[in-house]
């Protein structure tokens, strides 16, 4: 039976929409995409569900209005960092409130099954409860989570997963096979990688990003979650920005130049790649800028320009070219090289990475003779990770360039038994398996919306013996499940791992088993 209320996952576009764990893995080629439509809004969730808007609100619920203000327990953190209580039976979404506190707050808006509604004052507040260390935390939007303790961030992650999993599977909490979540001993400088707005306010050039729900640029310098060795290249490329006086590009009128500000971190190396995305192919003073550049940050090893001329959300256009320095920079997870264009996804978070990774190497439990299927291959970090223990890895990708990336990392690696293929893991999985070649483990990494259901119909059809799903996101896992469940898998054990520390996402290992049987 489903719970009385809705869950956390039923508030739609969120207030705080952005989270660092999506700013950076844009757009387009090279990173994790989904085999069929686009991922959608980061950090969003679906409506309210099915069963929650059956659920009985009284006739007082009903008469809320906005502007109406309300005292409101909160009861756990909802899937985009919000606190989540209940008022007279209807789910209350209240950015920036924690678990256990009772709040006051005013309505900004009434819909039959929830309210969200504005914090204005805290009548009893959480032990867990802190100053965010961010200056700009209350209005980057970037992060979800810095007012909360870091242990308390994790037990809140954690009840997020069985929350989900009571939803949409109705598995019981106590029930569910969830292993300790993975934290980190110090969640802070962690990102390697910058994806900046430019702007000129004020006659002063700013690198950050926009603030929620506002096309007013926030200022990010010296940010506490980003490498050190990022926010002192960027802090410099501003000034020097400013100094050349050249052109900075308005959404609005569409005029300037400089758009974007991309710098990548070397985490063995400490070398830096950084990337100007431009409105047109030529930037103004460009060889003072690169002269200048490499006077004053010698851990610069690649300056690169991206144009991109069009009016379309996506950060990256088609045309990279290399202005000075090495084509790529070189990274390493574990003993897998990688060589990174500037395009080209990688982890965000490389130590968490290893943890997340090497679940998945338990999960698939390979001894030398499998077939290793990664549906969703991207760049080929996860294929690449087990190739060592596996007979031949087959990864699958619809993105061309994440393949040619994926082709290059191989080799680099020294990967003789792993290949990668472009197309739609729905339609190439059951091609192989009609020839005869059958997986004896597949690995799907899918996009937030979660795997397509003609993949896992696919999957169904290959019936392989094991089942490594790695998820972004919750609720989309325990949808899937739930399919899954019904085509005759189970749920062995759940790893959660903390990559984005101070934001509301998590990522799991979930380890599901062929039980022999189908519905």
């Amino acid at each position: 039976m489903a719970p009385l209320n809705p869950d956390s996952t039923s508030k739609p576009n969120p207030t705080k929409s952005r989270s660092y764990s999506n700013n950076n893995n844009d757009g387009n080629a090279g990173k994790k995409h989904s085999s069929g439509p686009g991922r959608g809004k980061p950090g969003t969730a679906p409506g309210p569900t099915a069963s929650a808007k059956k659920q009985s609100v009284t006739p007082e619920a009903q008469s809320i209005g906005i502007g109406d203000r309300i005292v409101v327990t909160i009861k756990r953190i909802g899937i985009n960092g919000e606190g989540v209580g209940y008022y007279k039976r209807k789910a209350v979404f209240i950015d920036g409130a924690l678990p256990d506190e009772v709040v006051k707050a005013t309505v900004t808006k009434s819909e039959p099954t929830y309210l969200l509604a504005e914090l204005t004052e805290i009548e009893k507040r959480s032990p867990d409860r802190q100053t965010p260390p961010c200056p700009v935390y209350d209005r980057c939007g970037g992060c979800q989570l810095q007012h909360l303790a870091y242990p308390a961030q994790l037990r809140a992650k954690e009840e997020l997963i069985r929350e989900s999993f009571h939803r949409y599977t109705g598995t019981a909490p106590e029930a569910l096979p969830l292993r300790p979540i993975a934290g980190m001993d110090d969640p802070w400088g962690y990102r390697n990688k910058a994806q900046l707005q430019v702007g000129n306010v004020d006659g002063h050039v700013l690198t950050g990003l926009y603030s929620p729900g506002t096309h007013k640029l926030v200022d990010i310098s010296g940010c506490p979650v980003q490498h050190p060795a990022i926010n002192s290249v960027v802090e410099h490329v501003k000034k020097l920005l400013h100094e050349l006086r050249i052109p900075i590009y308005h959404e609005r009128t569409r005029k300037g130049i400089v758009r974007t500000v991309v710098a990548r971190a070397g985490t063995e190396s400490g070398e830096v790649q950084l990337t100007f995305i431009t409105a047109a192919d030529h930037i103004p003073q460009q060889e003072a800028l690169v002269r200048l550049i490499r006077e004053a940050l010698p851990q610069v090893t690649t300056i690169a320009q991206n144009v991109n001329k069009g009016v379309a959300p996506l950060v990256f256009g088609d045309k990279t070219t290399v202005l000075w320095g090495k084509e790529r920079l070189d990274e390493t997870l574990g003993s897998v090289r990688f060589s990174l264009s500037p395009r080209a996804f990688f982890q965000l978070n490389p130590s968490q990475t290893v943890k997340l990774y090497d679940a998945v190497k338990e999960a698939a439990a390979l001894t030398g003779d499998e077939l290793v299927v990664d549906a969703y291959c991207g760049t080929g970090t996860i294929g690449l990770w087990l190739a060592p223990q596996a007979r031949e890895v087959r990864g699958i990708e619809a993105v061309p360039e994440a393949i040619e990336d994926a082709r290059d990392n191989a080799r680099a690696s020294g990967a003789a038994n792993a290949q990668f293929f472009v197309g739609r893991a729905e339609r190439l999985l059951p091609e192989w398996v009609q020839r005869g070649v059958r997986p004896d483990v597949v690995v799907v990494d899918p996009p937030r919306t979660g795997c397509e259901r003609p993949l896992l119909d696919a999957v169904a059809l290959a019936k392989p013996a094991r089942l490594v799903y790695v998820s972004c996101n919750p609720s989309t896992l325990a949808k899937d499940c739930q399919v899954l469940f019904g085509h005759g898998y189970r749920l062995e054990w759940i790893q959660p791992v903390d990559m984005f520390p101070h934001t509301s996402h998590v990522e799991c290992a979930v380890l599901l088993k062929w039980a022999g049987t189908k519905k």
